[in-house]
Formats: C-alpha cells, structure tokens, sequence
C-alpha cells in the first residue's frame, strides 16, 4: 500500500535547562494511503509530540519524515506551512474557530491562505457546510452554535484544501456521547470515502473504530494493534 505519511527513525528532543527530554525517541512508522489509525497513551508518552510532526506543527530533532512523498523534516517555516495547507487538515478537541467570523468564513480561511478565489472559496465552503448539516447555519458565529455543530464547521474547514490526510486531536472530548457519536460516525464516513484519518485518543472505544491503533509509552511504540 502507498504510504502518504512515512517516519524513518524519529526523535523529538526538547532542551529543557541542562536537561534534554526525549519526547520521541527512534519512532519508525507508516501511514497507508485510505487507512484509518488511532494514536493511544498516557500523559507524556509522547503521543501528542507524534500528531505536531506528523501535522508539520513540529520538526524532528533527528530522522526523516516523508510527508506524500517528500521530505518535510528540513524544510523552512513558509514551505512547511504550505506542506501543511495543501496536504493535512485539521481537528481539535477546542474545535479552534475564529469568534468573530461566519460558518461560511470560517471554513474559508484555509481556502484565503491557498489563495482560492473567493468565490470559488464561497461555493465549496457552502457545499462542505451543507454536506455536513449546517445548511442552516451559515451565517451564524461559533457562540451561535453547539458544541457538535462547532465540530462540523471545524471538519468542514479541515476538509477546504481537500487534504490527503485528516488529523484529529481528541475531537469527541467537549462533546457529550450522543454528539460524540455522530463527529465519530461522520469520521467513518470520511475514511470510507478515502480520506486517511489520523486520530489521538485515550477513549478505547474511539480507538476501536481504527483499523490499525497505536500505542505510545515514554516516547516509543510500545505496540500496534490491527484491528480483525
């Protein structure tokens, strides 16, 4: 299978004082093209440092990471902004929108930093909105909206740039179970259509929806699950 995200022997290591924290420490792992993989651990272990590499937030302090084919581990703070505008969309537990701007304007601003013209950046964001049940809700601020609705914008922006790889960090963790269980069914069906899906958890039960889970303990993969 094609590898659209590919680590060769990483480490992360953060100058603390005297001290070095090695927050990765030799990680080698491949994310097929399609597939599905949850990142598991405790505090600490490393996990969150994997998602900021992996999402180009981050560089390793040693070994390669090949980003759909490139290597991404050098390149400077504008090229790897545009590795990751083009290539990776984004998730987070805080959902990350921006208070003062629309539904619609909202899932824009990766299509402004793209330089899409903005009409064309209007109609693909009406149609994501629209896809995603917020047809209703365009014109409507963050504060305007709940909690899973805010989610859907936020998947929607991930989804501006049509990205190869979706990246999520704990997107069901300010959401109650019920509304947790449509962002994760809607996940589902991303990946069902071919989006590779990236997800940090510490909900087993969020990580059983992977094909593959990962776990981190003290900066190595301690082990990997398939799952049957």
């Amino acid at each position: 299978m094609t590898a659209v995200a590919e680590l060769r022997d990483v480490s992360r290591i953060y100058e603390m004082g005297n001290v070095q924290v090695r927050a990765l420490d030799g990680v080698s792992l491949s994310f097929r093209a399609g597939g599905y993989t949850a990142i598991m651990g405790q505090s600490g272990s490393g996990k969150s440092t994997l998602l900021n590499i992996l999402g180009c937030l981050d560089r390793p302090t040693l070994g390669q990471y090949f980003l759909d084919g490139r290597d991404v581990s050098s390149l400077d703070d504008d090229d790897l902004s545009r590795q990751r505008n083009q290539h990776l969309g984004f998730v987070f537990q805080a959902y990350n929108l921006i208070p003062h701007l629309t539904v619609l304007e909202n899932i824009e601003v990766p299509m402004d930093y793209a330089d899409v013209p903005a009409a064309k950046a209007r109609e693909r964001a009406t149609k994501l909105a629209t896809d995603l049940g917020l047809g209703d809700r365009l014109t409507h601020r963050p504060t305007e909206l709940s909690g899973g609705q805010q989610q859907r914008v936020a998947i929607a922006r991930s989804l501006a740039n049509d990205p190869r790889v979706l990246l999520a960090d704990e997107p069901t963790g300010n959401l109650d179970s019920a509304t947790g269980l449509e962002i994760l069914n809607l996940l589902d069906q991303l990946n069902a259509a071919g989006r590779t899906v990236i997800v940090v958890t510490h909900d087993p039960k969020v990580a059983a929806r992977a094909q593959h889970t990962i776990h981190m303990l003290d900066g190595k993969i301690a082990r990997i699950e398939a799952r049957a």
